[in-house]
């Protein structure tokens, strides 16, 4: 029996996939540390220029907070509607004053644990696919708990978009949330 729990390995794959896209796109990934963690971060991606598309900035920095579920999101329109747990880590990432802008990425796995990975001598596969949001804008929870926030199915936390959004970033145009769910 594994000493780590079904929510803890979930949480573990969202670390690999992040690390994997970032080393792809030739970037660093490093897992957050303790203080960070209470702030809302998990993980901080750094990307070097000059970015294809991108501006003035060489060095940009992107903090990530981390979620991974089994639980097959709704589709609202073009988005995914999640629900967030932690008011407090929203607030954190909904705020306009930071100086890197942060973002949520969220992993879908299969429902079924046995499908998250498999493996051979050719392949290494981890099922599914993870999604990013920025929540930087967003209004304020009337929620003690939790807020449904819309996911872009057209933001997949894949190689090109993680380059097109440190170019964006680069040309000093942080992302915003928004709330314009096409229906």
């Amino acid at each position: 029996m594994s000493p780590l729990t079904s929510q803890n390995i979930e949480s573990e794959l969202s670390y690999a996939y992040i690390h994997t896209i970032a080393s792809r796109a030739g970037m660093s990934c490093k897992v957050a540390g303790r203080h960070d963690d209470n702030a809302g971060v998990d993980a901080e991606i750094t990307g070097w220029g000059p970015f294809p598309g991108g501006g003035f900035i060489d060095e940009v920095d992107l903090k990530v907070q981390l979620k991974a579920t089994v639980k097959q999101p709704p589709v609202v329109g073009d988005c995914f509607s999640y629900n967030f747990k932690g008011i407090k880590q929203y607030d954190d990432l909904r705020k306009e004053t930071t100086a890197a802008p942060r973002i949520l990425v969220v992993l879908f796995l299969p429902a079924q644990e046995e499908e998250w990975i498999a493996h051979s001598e050719g392949a290494l596969l981890l099922r599914k696919c993870a999604y990013w949001v920025s929540l930087r804008g967003a209004k304020a929870s009337s929620n003690e708990t939790s807020q449904t926030v819309y996911i872009p199915k057209k933001q997949r936390f894949d190689v090109k978009g993680l380059r097109d959004l440190m170019a964006s970033i680069s040309r000093n145009e942080p992302p915003y949330y928004s709330e314009g769910v096409t229906k």
